[in-house]
């Protein structure tokens, strides 16, 4: 289903899945690839029958963040140019999108490419998988969003220790300090993906993308703010085709089944 270059996406039973395609340089990201996943992020967010989206990459890495080689050509880059148009368009539209982004971590996750991954609502990672905010090592300062997810998932003090020292964290201390979901052996990644891709891919999708709005908005306003808000999208939740379903099959004393309306 897929006309990229650098991307293979495919949708199967309410499963959109985006694969970073560039293995044999760890999926970095060269300009037309981001480009591809705005592209790709933009397709998902039309299409009514993606319920739930994974984002993954092809090979021994997730993405080793951008491709260094195809950025030191002789034209001189601006980082704020680049930032503006290719990456922070991905982190938003990922943020923005209704619908659940459950990250396969099947490798390394560096730079931009742990910002992506930190991007999505789940992270499920392959035993072998690291994260790495390596912006440091060239001199540079986090971007993408790192700066943003990291204190709110793993406190100030960690955050700037992995952002000021470019740890190399091991998914099995990514779970331990919040940063990812679920680490279990490589054989066993697709399995556990597919137990949170079945649930979504079933799931309110509707009410589920009202929860990301609130929980993103939850970060930057206060108490009083929220309640407002949890009062506003209650309302939108209340009036959908999942809650008619929900609370008939719950009088019903039957298995709901939600459409993502």
């Amino acid at each position: 289903m897929s006309n990229y270059q650098f991307l293979r996406y495919s949708v199967e039973q309410g499963v959109a899945t985006i694969t970073l395609n560039r293995p044999d340089v760890y999926n970095a990201l060269n300009d037309e690839i981001t480009y591809e996943l705005q592209d790709a992020l933009k397709a998902v967010a039309k299409d009514a029958q993606v319920r739930v989206v994974v984002l993954t990459g092809e090979g021994k890495a997730f993405c080793s963040g951008q491709d260094l080689k195809a950025a030191s050509g002789d034209q001189k880059r601006s980082f704020m140019q680049s930032l503006h148009k290719r990456y922070n368009p991905i982190v938003s539209a990922m943020r923005n999108l209704p619908k659940p982004i459950v990250c396969r971590l099947n490798g390394v996750a560096a730079g931009a490419g742990c910002s992506l991954a930190l991007a999505c609502d789940v992270i499920v990672a392959s035993e072998d998988a690291t994260l790495i905010e390596v912006f440091i090592n060239i001199g540079l300062v986090p971007d993408s969003g790192s700066s943003y997810f990291l204190p709110r998932t793993v406190g100030m003090n960690k955050a700037f220790e992995l952002c000021s020292m470019g740890n190399r964290v091991k998914a099995a201390e990514a779970v331990s300090i919040g940063l990812i979901n679920k680490a279990v052996p490589a054989a066993e990644l697709d399995q556990a993906v597919k137990f949170y891709t079945d649930y979504f891919a079933k799931a309110p999708t509707k009410s589920i993308g009202l929860i990301k709005k609130m929980l993103n908005k939850s970060v930057t306003s206060t108490l009083e703010e929220m309640l407002e808000y949890e009062a506003y999208c209650q309302e939108i939740a209340g009036t959908s085709n999942d809650y008619k379903e929900g609370v008939t099959a719950f009088l019903e004393k039957r298995k709901p089944d939600f459409k993502g309306q």
